[in-house]
C-alpha cells in the first residue's frame, strides 16, 4: 500500500503513520533500526528496492530524503509517500521529496520520524558529503555508509574518505571485499605455512575496492604491494591477486563474471564462485553490525598511506 501526502509536513506524516498502524495493523514494534537514505530526486527507487530486500533480514523504518541540490529557486514544498505491506518489504518506507527551501534542512525533516530508542544508519547511495559525520543527516547516525564507486572519481573519493574518517563510517568499496578477503585468508591458513614475500593486485581504475584490497594486504602481511589499475570497456572490479611464497605463487583471478580461478603450487586449479555483491547484499551486510568497523578505519588511515604513490595504469 502506498499513501500519497502532497504538500505536507512532518507532523502530518507522523499522524498518518499512526492512522495506518491502527487501521491496517502495520506495526513498528519489531523494527530494530532507522535507515535514512539520502538521494537525488528521481533516483531513489534502486536504493529503496535494496532496502526493502535487506529489511527481510533487518526489519526497519526507511526514511528517504530526496532532493535536487541544484534547485534553489523552486517554491518550498514537501511531498511524501508512506509505503507499507508489499510495497515496503518487512519495513515501512517514508519517502520525502523536498523542494526549494524545504530541502535546506534535512535534519529537521527526519528527526520527528525516527524510531525512538533505535539506532540510526545513514546511507548515501550516490553523491556523499565531504565529511559524512559532520553532515546534517550524518550527525544523527551511529553508522554512516557511502559508496566510493558511485562518485565521479572513485579513487579520489576513497582518499577523501581517508581524510574525513570518523568511527562509524564505512563504504561499500570495503563491503564488496568480504568474499575476496575470506578466500585469501582461507588459503593462507592452509599448509605450507610460509611467509608471503611479494604481493600483486590488479583491478579496474574505477574500482576503489582494488585499492582497499591492496592496502589491507600490505597492512596485514607487512609486504609491499604492486598494484595495477586498468581502463577500458572490459575493465571492471578486481581482476586478481598473486601472493608469492618460497614454494611458489598463489593466484586468485576473476577473468569472467562471478567465477574465480584459484591456482596453488602442487594443487589442481579450482574454479570458485566469487560473485560481485549486489547493492542488497552490501546493505544487509553493513546492517549486521552497528558498532564501528575498526578494521576498515585502520585500512583507511594506516593501510592506504603504506601503498606506494606510484600506481601502474594501463
Amino acid at each position: 500500500m502506498i499513501v500519497d501526502l502532497p504538500n505536507t509536513t512532518t507532523a502530518k506524516i507522523s499522524r498518518e503513520l499512526v492512522r495506518i498502524r491502527e487501521e491496517g495493523g502495520a506495526v513498528a514494534l519489531g523494527r530494530v533500526l532507522t535507515l535514512v537514505i539520502v538521494s537525488q530526486l528521481g533516483r531513489e527507487e534502486e536504493a529503496i528496492e535494496a532496502a526493502n530486500d535487506a529489511s527481510r533480514e533487518h526489519p526497519m523504518r526507511v526514511i528517504v530524503v530526496s532532493t535536487d541540490p541544484g534547485d534553489t529557486e523552486c517554491d518550498a514544498k514537501l511531498d511524501a509517500e508512506i509505503r507499507v505491506g508489499g510495497d515496503a518489504g518487512a519495513s515501512e518506507v517514508i519517502v520525502l521529496r523536498a523542494y526549494g527551501a524545504a530541502a535546506s534542512d534535512p535534519e529537521s525533516l527526519v528527526t520527528g520520524l525516527l524510531l525512538s530508542d533505535a539506532p540510526v544508519v545513514a546511507w548515501w547511495p550516490e553523491l556523499a558529503p565531504d565529511v559524512p559525520a559532520d553532515s546534517p543527516i550524518g550527525r544523527l547516525a551511529s553508522r554512516r555508509v557511502t559508496d566510493a564507486s558511485a562518485q565521479p572519481d572513485p579513487q579520489a573519493a576513497l582518499h577523501r574518505l581517508q581524510g574525513s574518517y570518523r568511527p562509524g563510517d564505512t563504504d561499500f568499496a570495503w563491503t564488496r571485499l568480504s568474499l575476496w578477503r575470506a578466500q585469501l585468508a582461507a588459503v593462507l591458513d592452509q599448509p605450507p605455512y610460509e611467509s608471503v614475500t611479494g604481493i600483486q593486485v590488479s583491478g579496474a581504475a574505477d574500482s576503489p575496492s582494488t585499492t582497499l584490497l591492496a592496502a589491507w594486504l600490505q597492512m596485514a602481511l607487512e609486504v609491499p604491494v604492486d598494484y595495477e589499475l586498468t581502463t577500458g570497456p572490459l575493465a571492471h572490479g578486481i581482476h586478481g591477486v598473486h601472493l608469492t611464497r618460497p614454494s611458489g605463487v598463489i593466484s586468485l583471478e576473476r577473468n569472467i563474471p562471478d567465477v574465480a580461478t584459484l591456482s596453488q603450487p602442487g594443487q589442481p586449479t579450482q574454479n570458485l564462485t566469487l560473485k560481485r555483491r549486489s547493492l542488497r547484499d552490501c546493505l544487509a551486510d553493513e546492517l549486521r553490525r552497528l558498532d564501528p568497523d575498526k578494521l576498515y578505519g585502520e585500512v583507511l588511515e594506516r593501510g592506504l598511506p603504506l601503498l606506494d604513490e606510484k600506481v601502474v595504469q594501463s
